[in-house]
């Protein structure tokens, strides 16, 4: 099976119907909830009412907006105000750092406090307890390590993990037509490939037993395009089935464009980009499959 998949429903209710309409208008069939946002319980709600189909996916995040467990907990976490305030790169060397063990504690409390969020409602439709990360953090080694050991110690009935390991010989195949893509991707999906073959060698025995997925999404971060799905489409669904696993698409059509919700994004990231002009072109690319497969 393909999986259309967007990510950050839940952020706001605007722009959480804006992913909505492409599960409802186009081919998207997939979506990961940001289980800390204030507005969590109406944008789930909206499921519901609007009978959107979609395999839901906790959204694990530490960069945007508020913790979930208590804040005088997380002190390498968040700031005075319970506001996600470490960065990446910081997270990225914590499991050398002389206070790995104390990071692993207060990553398990927020991970913990995030899935319980969000499992009540993944239990009301009956959906399995998917796992991914706000800008792929669940794979940096010191957060991966911690969730391994949340789940172990709950025995949380986790059925998938993402692990952003990008084919890239799908990309080489086509390089001289997927232009124009971000450089920085580049180091991303490099990045991301080695923090994932850290993972499957290090968590190996207990991955194996969860669902697998061919994953395609960051080297197009930003401008996943009609044009681009198309290119690769048929390679990554053949890559997939080589591999008897299924297949998930990433891209990013939940733009924020109201300024009042602009206003309450914490991280300069996120700004730049959830309101930049590749939403848009996600949200067609999305709206544009639904409408080749049904002329099919």
């Amino acid at each position: 099976m393909t999986e259309f998949h967007a990510d950050d429903y839940g952020l706001f209710p605007r722009q959480s119907q804006r992913i909505l309409d492409c599960c409802l208008h186009g081919a998207l069939n997939g979506t990961s909830v940001m289980p800390n946002s204030p507005y969590l319980s109406a944008c789930m709600d909206m499921l519901r009412e609007q009978n959107a189909q979609l395999q839901l996916s906790v959204h694990l995040n530490l960069m945007e907006g508020r913790c979930l467990a208590p804040k005088e907990e997380l002190p390498l976490l968040v700031d005075g105000d319970g506001i996600f305030r470490v960065s990446f790169v910081r997270l990225l060397f914590a499991h050398l750092s002389p206070q790995k063990d104390q990071y692993r504690t207060q990553l398990k409390k927020e991970l913990h406090a995030q899935i319980q969020a969000l499992l009540p409602y993944l239990e009301r439709e009956g959906l399995p307890l998917r796992l991914d990360g706000h800008a792929h953090w669940h794979m940096l080694p010191v957060v991966f390590d911690a969730l391994m050991e949340l789940i172990h110690e709950e025995r949380l009935p986790v059925t998938y993990i993402r692990i952003p390991s990008e084919p890239i010989s799908l990309y080489l195949r086509h390089f001289l037509r997927i232009f124009p893509f971000h450089p920085i991707n580049i180091v991303k999906t490099g990045l991301l490939r080695i923090l994932s073959r850290r993972a499957l060698r290090r968590h190996g025995p207990a991955l194996s037993r969860l669902e697998r997925k061919v994953f395609l999404g960051v080297l197009f971060s930003g401008n996943f395009s009609y044009e681009k799905f198309r290119l690769i489409l048929k390679d990554a669904e053949d890559c997939a089935a080589a591999r008897g696993m299924g297949l998930e698409l990433l891209a990013h059509p939940g733009a924020v464009y109201e300024p009042e919700d602009i206003e309450k994004l914490t991280n300069k990231d996120d700004l730049a980009f959830l309101t930049a002009p590749g939403r848009r072109v996600e949200a067609e690319a999305f709206q544009r499959l639904a409408e080749e497969t049904a002329a099919v």
